[in-house]
């Protein structure tokens, strides 16, 4: 099994290349828990929900890895969550690292905001592209002091679809 990780901030595609990536390559795609949860809630997050966040999506990341497709996509991962607990709250519960850090993903496919517009879609609060770009900066950092296989993602739609289908055959052909 073959494990892809959609990575950035948010409106930079992640949602719609996992769909392509799966539709190519016969993978099977892991969602946002966040979003799910938000939808479910009807309210904002706070501080105490990141660990019900940050365990809600790796049920679901593990309920996939057990029916082991040959390309499993995750459209997130906690990353995400480390980062915007951050952003939002200052803080991070201390586990969330060591347990990323404790899962083995083949390759990070990080998306830059530049290139394409934002998107409002009722969930999304990351306006401005200065602050998604902040967000893509603390992901690259991540995975670089981490040691984690990714490539950039950038450009315009078309640009990125390529890119990321390009990488993921790279990744499969190896």
């Amino acid at each position: 099994m073959k494990v892809v990780v959609l990575t950035g901030p948010e409106s930079a595609g992640k949602s719609w290349l996992s769909g392509l990536i799966a539709e190519r390559f016969d993978g099977r795609v892991v969602g946002e828990y966040v979003r799910y949860f938000i939808e479910q809630e009807q309210r904002d997050t706070c501080y105490a929900d990141i660990p019900v966040i940050a365990r809600g999506q790796l049920a679901w990341e593990d309920q996939a890895r057990a029916q082991k497709p040959a390309l499993l996509i995750l459209d997130t991962h906690l990353l995400s969550n480390i980062i915007w607990s951050r952003s939002l709250f200052g803080a991070t519960p201390d586990w969330l690292e060591h347990e990323l850090l404790s899962r083995h993903y083949d390759l990070h496919l990080l998306l830059d905001p530049r290139g394409v517009p934002w998107v409002q879609d009722g969930q999304r609060c990351q306006p401005v592209l200065a602050d998604r770009q902040l967000f893509h900066d603390a992901c690259q950092q991540w995975l670089q002091r981490t040691g984690q296989r990714f490539s950039a993602i950038d450009g315009n739609w078309q640009q990125r679809r390529q890119q990321a289908l390009q990488q993921v055959e790279t990744l499969l052909s190896s």
